[in-house]
């Protein structure tokens, strides 16, 4: 049994109708007792509702969708109250509170607007349905446990970096700029030698064709960057991603690297394969299956979480042998923290190195920089010390990393997945991968 604000009113001039009769007090009292009793029976039953919840597909964060519920009565009489769908906070209902009314034997759709302000899993474990008296000034309530879940794909607000990105791949690619000769890169086509030619490049074989017949030019090899490479990413969804840089978690600057990263590679004509991994692999995504990748790779990492647990570098490169034989480019997102890499990584490093290419990518906190340059009071001079140790053991560790083969690129959450996008256009036009 609930009762209304309305309640409230009736019982406040019931009780200035006792002040004048007093006698009649009692009388009063069986009267509003009376009034919400037959309020509350006549109020149509939300037991004999039936709830149907309509599939909602999956969005990216930030955008808005309408996640449906049909409601239908069963019941004798009609119900009229209030709906409210039990969304998580995070779910951004814009009006989760709605005004319901249903006729006896008929139905009705309730539609909620969904902004989500996070990706991953959300859910509404149940749904609060309030019938009203015909009075109103009592009714019944009951809740009905039909859970609804919306999946949240990772924003990908660096989708906006795609289209240079892709520019720069053509124009490596031979089709609006001359093709140039690098190392390990593919033959293309032949053409006629103009000045500015590298030698090295003639085709002494068809130029000698050339001047047996009737013409008498130079002819040159043109090349391209190789194709149908590998490209392996991998997550680090440990401790470390936890830490929150621009007030988000270093987990969604990697999320966003990844995702250029692999809709570039995909569109360049590579393999790619993505894994996120902790103590064990929590998500996997691969080219090669069926569908389109960029949304493969959204869903599987959609509802990748860091955990508190320290990520177990060991299993690496067993999981990306597993992946493929061949030599790829292996891109470990990961946090430059000396302690946990000194243990996980870079043990590690040498049988990842030795057969593949492998790179680095990590967040650099911005706020480092801000606090070493603040050195105003004794606490800040203190703040800016314990800052510049910090950027100290990461450039040490970047210069162990070089040492190793491996290259390193740490920038900013917003410029890290751009960043790593030039990185890899750069190892396809020198031909290392």
């Amino acid at each position: 049994m609930i009762f209304t604000p309305r309640l409230l009113w009736v019982t406040l001039g019931l009780a200035l109708a006792v002040v004048v009769l007093p006698g009649l007090f009692w009388l009063w009292m069986v009267l509003l007792a009376a009034l919400i009793l037959a309020d509350v029976l006549l109020a149509g039953s939300p037991r004999r509702l039936k709830v149907v919840r309509e599939p909602v597909g999956p969005l990216r964060s930030s955008e808005t969708t309408t996640a449906g519920t049909r409601v239908e009565n069963s019941g004798a009489r009609a119900l009229r109250g209030w709906v409210k769908d039990g969304w998580q906070p995070t779910a951004g209902a814009e009006d989760g509170l709605q005004r319901l009314q249903v006729s006896a034997g008929g139905a009705t759709t309730v539609q909620v607007r969904l902004t989500p302000k996070r990706r991953g899993n959300l859910r509404s474990e149940h749904i609060t349905i309030r019938s009203i008296g015909p009075m109103g000034l009592a009714g019944r309530q009951v809740v009905h446990h039909v859970a609804h879940e919306l999946r949240v794909l990772p924003e990908f607000r660096s989708r906006r970096h795609l289209p240079s990105k892709l520019r720069r791949l053509r124009e490596l690619d031979g089709t609006t700029a001359v093709q140039l000769r690098g190392a390990g890169t593919e033959f293309d086509s032949l053409r006629d030698y103009v000045r500015g030619d590298d030698v090295r490049s003639i085709d002494w074989r068809a130029t000698a064709r050339r001047q047996d017949g009737a013409g008498g030019h130079l002819v040159v090899r043109t090349w391209r960057p190789e194709r149908d490479r590998r490209v392996i990413l991998c997550l680090d969804a440990s401790r470390t991603s936890a830490a929150r840089v621009e007030d988000e978690p270093r987990l969604n600057a990697g999320i966003e690297a990844a995702l250029l990263l692999g809709a570039l590679a995909s569109s360049a004509g590579d393999r790619v394969d993505f894994m996120a991994f902790q103590r064990q692999l929590v998500a996997r995504a691969s080219s090669s299956e069926r569908g389109d990748f960029l949304n493969l790779m959204a869903t599987s990492m959609a509802p990748v979480e860091p955990v508190l647990v320290e990520a177990d570098f060991s299993q690496l490169p067993a999981q990306v042998a597993a992946v493929s034989s061949h030599r790829s480019l292996v891109v470990v997102l990961t946090a430059l923290d000396s302690a946990s890499l000194q243990e996980g990584l870079l043990p590690v490093l040498p049988t990842l190195t030795a057969k593949h290419r492998v790179v680095v990518a990590s967040v650099q906190d911005p706020e480092l920089q801000r606090r070493g340059q603040q050195r105003g009071t004794a606490a800040q001079v203190y703040r800016a010390a314990a800052a510049e140790r910090t950027l100290i053991e990461h450039r040490t560790v970047a210069a162990e990393l070089s040492a190793m083969g491996v290259e390193v690129v740490e920038a900013a959450p917003e410029e890290l997945p751009p960043a790593l996008a030039d990185a890899y256009i750069r190892l396809k036009a020198t031909g290392k991968l």
